[in-house]
């Protein structure tokens, strides 16, 4: 799997493909890169699962129950990437060992533990330093990656569009950077460091090169998309728009084909959605309503995917609403929406315009979510927002996606918040104020229009700081904003 040295020079910063081969690949499967046009991973490329060895360290602030909870998620993740959780190891320490991050101890336990299993990879649950992963793979013999590079692999081998390919490599080459020493430990097998030393570092700076080069330029992609997500969203500037986010499986996918009819891939996994989809909802509402979808959250996203899908992420800041699904069946889902909502903080999303919608209530109905969430099925309700306090609280519904269960009164919320900043008015405007007509039309929403002999007949939804410019053309108010209770 690995390349020659002569077939690297011809490589242009513009479309390259690097494989490397770790030491002792040959014995327990190849760890490889591959950017350009091919995917990321550290997984076979083939239907085989890799045999894997789940591993995280308990510090003073961790609990063993919450450290078996992040564990789980980790074997999911892995398993979503295409291995085998074969073995699960905590180690207890004060606090990490800078070269091992568990203790030389306990990694000579995972070396006999994966040995014993078959295992080829060894995944923490934390991120690890470029130093203590090669100091591992040292001692244990067997490929060791962290939680974020897990991540980023799933992240690979989901990204279907230009946009979401674009985001995922710049991650990993980020992530990369600073671990390419660990590629080039074939040289020290190859001969002695005084005879070598000069090639090896010699490449090294090359590839870095290469990989810096690629660095600048898929920024420069993602300036470009990000210029062309800009004009989408003004575009959409006078409909309503309906963000979707979440926990990574929380069922936003599902939700979102249920609000539009749409076809989004909605799947029992992590990461199903790594594309921002948007379409109009299929309800009857009073203004224009347009939902998007985005990726899910994680505990732990790496930074550089965080840096990198910001772009996508800022469908929720510039969305009008934003529901926030929670999967209410999780045991784990006080934490999973406190991860929301620190995502959304960071992004500067203010929770007066978030709504949080318990999904899944079909798994909670018998009753249990209800005593652990405060939501189940006889408990529906929805909290208004009080911005007085120094933390709103945000409105909550119990809901079924899967099901359609109360999706009729979530549709009756966002059509008041739709209205609660504006009114609906029949206008008569006569035919020589014909600005006045094209004004509406540049700042309201106009359902309707019907022309007479004396006046153009309108019906449109026209924002409360505008009002007052049109008011002298009411005949009547139809619809006022319903408050929220």
């Amino acid at each position: 799997m690995c390349r020659s040295h002569s077939g690297r020079s011809s490589t242009t910063t513009a479309d390259f493909d690097l494989h490397f081969t770790q030491k002792g690949a040959a014995n327990r499967g190849a760890f490889f890169f591959s950017f350009g046009k091919n995917s990321v991973s550290s997984f076979p490329q083939d239907n085989v699962p890799e045999n894997a060895i789940a591993v995280a360290l308990i510090l003073p602030d961790l609990t063993r129950s919450v450290a078996e909870e992040h564990l789980s998620e980790l074997e999911k993740l892995i398993e979503t990437a295409g291995g085998a959780v074969v073995d699960r190891v905590f180690a207890k320490r004060p606090r990490p060992d800078p070269a091992t991050y568990i203790g030389s101890g306990k990694a000579e336990q995972l070396k006999s533990l994966a040995a014993n299993n078959g295992a080829k990879l060894i995944v923490f649950d934390d991120d690890l330093s470029p130093a203590q992963a090669r100091n591992l793979e040292k001692i244990t013999e067997v490929k060791v990656i962290d939680r974020s590079g897990l991540i980023l692999d799933i992240f690979a081998g989901r990204a279907r569009s230009r946009e979401a390919r674009t985001q995922v490599e710049l991650a990993q080459l980020e992530y990369m950077l600073p671990r390419l020493t660990r590629a080039w430990t074939h040289l020290e097998r190859q001969a002695g460091g005084i005879g070598t030393r000069g090639v090896g570092e010699t490449q090294l700076e090359l590839d870095r090169r290469i990989i810096r080069n690629r660095i600048a330029r898929l920024k420069e992609d993602l300036t470009k998309i990000e210029r062309i997500r800009e004009t989408q969203r003004k575009s959409r500037n006078a409909a309503y728009t309906v963000a979707l986010v979440g926990y990574t499986n929380a069922g936003k996918s599902t939700l979102f084909n249920r609000l539009t009819s749409g076809s989004a891939e909605a799947a029992d996994q992590l990461f199903a959605t790594l594309d921002a989809k948007s379409s109009k909802a299929v309800f009857e509402m009073p203004r224009e309503t347009v939902v998007i979808d985005t990726v899910g959250f994680i505990r732990k996203l790496p930074h550089d995917l965080v840096a990198s899908f910001r772009s996508t992420m800022e469908e929720a800041v510039a969305a009008d609403l934003v529901l926030h699904v929670i999967d209410s069946s999780h045991p784990q889902f006080e934490d999973q929406r406190a991860v929301g909502e620190d995502v959304l903080r960071d992004l500067g999303v203010h929770l007066d315009r978030v709504i949080e919608v318990y999904n899944k209530s079909d798994v909670t109905e018998s009753g249990a979510g209800s005593r652990e969430s405060g939501v189940g099925d006889e408990r529906v309700h929805l909290v208004p927002p009080t911005p007085d306090t120094r933390r709103p609280t945000p409105g909550r519904l119990s809901v079924s996606a899967l099901t359609g269960r109360n999706i009729d009164r979530l549709i009756d919320i966002i059509r008041d918040r739709e209205l609660e900043n504006g009114e609906v008015l029949h206008l008569e405007i006569p035919h020589n104020d014909a600005r006045v007509i094209a004004r509406l039309h540049e700042l309201a929403e106009v359902y309707e229009q019907r022309v007479t002999d004396a006046a153009m007949l309108i019906t449109a939804w026209i924002p409360r700081d505008v009002l007052h410019h049109f008011e002298a053309y009411a005949a009547a108010s139809l619809l006022k904003p319903a408050k929220v209770s």
